[in-house]
């Protein structure tokens, strides 16, 4: 309790409780234990890392002002000098043909999906028409169809009449099997 006034006087907040040491054993256990973290907090904003930026090398100097020739006499102490810029100058030309080969590669890369694209739409397209033309004799023949079924019907129509004619002076002549109304 001494200690609590002691740290409300000097200004201080109060400690947090300590929380028990656990160690994970597996990797779905540190990744619980990671995500128990962050929702302890929610309002706290979770960090996420930046993406890293590509290594550059430095630009090769404008003006050499230390030029060395391979003429004797030179210092042991140049040696180690030649050698780091040796090494300097091949890491960027390495660079700069991984930066040529990946540039190459996405070239090739987007050449090749338009190359799909034309040949998908060529299919597609040659799909369509093929469709389109059965559609079109479907219709043909549903037209001949219905043609056909009037000319059926007319022909059917003028000879139907007349024999309907004659079935009905058949019908008068039939004698009813029953009389209706007679007592």
């Amino acid at each position: 309790m001494a200690a609590d006034k002691k740290d409300a006087r000097s200004g201080k907040p109060p400690k947090k409780e300590s929380q028990p040491l656990i160690i994970a054993k597996t990797p779905a256990e540190e990744q619980r234990l990671k995500l128990e973290r962050l929702m302890r907090n929610p309002d706290k904003p979770a960090p996420i890392p930046e993406k890293p930026k590509e290594w550059n090398p430095r630009a090769p100097p404008e003006f050499v002002r230390d030029v060395m020739g391979s003429s004797a006499g030179a210092g042991s102490g140049e040696f180690h000098v030649y050698r780091h810029l040796r090494r300097r100058e091949y890491q960027r030309q390495d660079f700069l043909e991984r930066m040529s080969e990946k540039q190459k590669m996405d070239d090739d890369y987007i050449e090749k999906v338009k190359e799909n694209q034309k040949a998908a739409e060529e299919r597609t397209a040659k799909r369509r028409k093929k469709r389109e033309k059965l559609k079109q004799k479907k219709l043909m023949a549903k037209k001949a169809k219905e043609e056909s079924q009037k000319e059926e019907d007319s022909s059917e129509k003028s000879s139907s009449s007349s024999a309907s004619e004659a079935e009905e002076q058949e019908d008068d002549a039939e004698v009813p099997s029953f009389i209706m109304g007679k007592r």
